[in-house]
């Protein structure tokens, strides 16, 4: 299937806020892969985008006679690929009144970026087709158990794992462990009964580690010793973890490397949870958890009593941070000392429960620039120009600079 692919962004980036500061929604990791590898892997095609302006530069647009528009919060399936390779120019379905995905020609693609109505579109419902989206932040670790389970499948079928060391003990069907090249994992428990284990490329677990399916350990992911993994969780490309984690998901290259807990949450890329970190994700009265919502700018209903952290990439927490049950962090945030922080840190912020000032861009740059280079990675001129920018949006956030 030779086809443009677009994936869209739509009103569910500002629920996805911040993870979506600094990135278009189907770059969100939500099982093994992001959104957009999916696609890429489901259609045999790779992707352009439209998304906010000031990420244009990075995640470009381009089209062709033929195109496929794609939501970006919305997973592929085996029904819904099936239904999409039988479409024809300017069809669409929808849920709702929420387009998921349409043909397009060349023209309608014109109209569209210039952001005029799009004219003799046919527009079918896709009720009773089976396919995962993502609506709101916590949606993301709830389909994730699901979603690890679809990527197995697609990953590994037709494909033999890498030899299993047999210092481990395998709970299980051994069948449902996989390891790419170059993965290592010794005198560890495998669970399988609810779901698959994945080891990407070159990834490291230590002694001791306890591990529950259906998880996932991205590419140089590694698992320190005597880690405590429930089901539900991915790791990353470049993820370092320890202590315990039930049902999380690491975007990549973040570490929470040594004891505490952490559970139904949401981290992004570059993040670090400093040593005893801990992030509430029930509250002791049971209630159904509040969560910051960016649009309405208030805090919102979630429908869940486990609800725990969700931080923006490049923030930090030190050593022995506590965190409250429904906790968001933005992006660039440095979180530090005694008691309970606020249950909505802004962008860009400095401190813990004695106040925040504003952590100014170049100090924060300073460290990323360091944080980065550890890896050998640039902290490029693009990253700059989209961090000024959530500097600039997420201002309104920072009361304190007002004043």
């Amino acid at each position: 299937m030779s086809v443009n692919i677009i994936l869209f962004d739509n009103e569910v980036r500002d629920r996805l806020l911040p993870l979506t500061y600094t990135r278009p929604v189907c770059e969100i990791r939500t099982g093994i892969l992001t959104i957009r590898e999916k696609w890429e892997r489901w259609l045999n095609a790779s992707v352009a985008y439209i998304t906010q302006d000031y990420l244009a530069e990075r995640y470009e647009i381009s089209h062709g006679a033929e195109n496929y528009i794609i939501n970006g919060s919305v997973m592929p399936s085996p029904q819904l690929v099936r239904l999409i390779q039988q479409m024809d120019n300017n069809e669409a379905f929808l849920r709702g009144e929420e387009l998921i995905v349409a043909k397009l020609d060349e023209e309608q693609i014109e109209r569209l970026i210039n952001e005029d109505d799009l004219t003799d579109l046919k527009g079918y419902d896709l009720e009773g087709t089976d396919y995962l989206k993502i609506d709101n932040l916590w949606d993301i670790y709830l389909l994730n158990a699901q979603a690890i389970a679809a990527d197995f499948e697609l990953l590994t079928k037709g494909r033999k794992s890498a030899p299993l060391s047999g210092t481990n003990r395998v709970v299980g069907d051994p069948s449902l462990i996989f390891l790419e090249e170059g993965a290592h994992v010794e005198c560890a428990v495998l669970n399988t009964l609810d779901g698959p284990i994945y080891f990407g490329k070159n990834s490291l677990v230590m002694e001791g580690c306890m591990i529950r399916g259906s998880f996932a350990l991205g590419e140089e992911g590694v698992l320190k010793m005597g880690a405590r993994i429930y089901r539900g969780t991915s790791l990353g490309p470049g993820c370092k973890v320890g202590g315990e984690v039930n049902n999380v998901v690491m975007q990549a290259n973040s570490n929470k490397s040594h004891d505490g807990y952490l559970g139904n949450s949401v981290i992004g890329e570059w993040c670090n949870l400093g040593a005893d970190t801990n992030a509430s994700n029930l509250k002791n009265n049971y209630e159904e958890v509040r969560l910051w919502s960016y649009p309405e700018e208030r805090f919102v209903k979630t429908g869940q009593q486990f609800c725990g952290l969700f931080m923006g990439d490049h923030s930090k927490t030190g050593i022995s941070t506590m965190l409250n049950t429904g906790t968001v962090v933005g992006v660039c945030a440095n979180v530090f000392g005694e008691g309970f922080p606020r249950n909505f840190i802004p962008s860009f912020s400095w401190g813990g429960k004695q106040g925040f000032q504003t952590y100014r861009t170049n100090k924060a740059f300073e460290t990323i620039e360091r944080v980065m280079a550890r890896r050998d990675i640039d902290f490029d001129v693009q990253d700059r120009l989209i961090l000024l920018r959530v500097f600039e949006d997420s201002a309104r956030f920072r009361k304190w600079d007002k004043e």
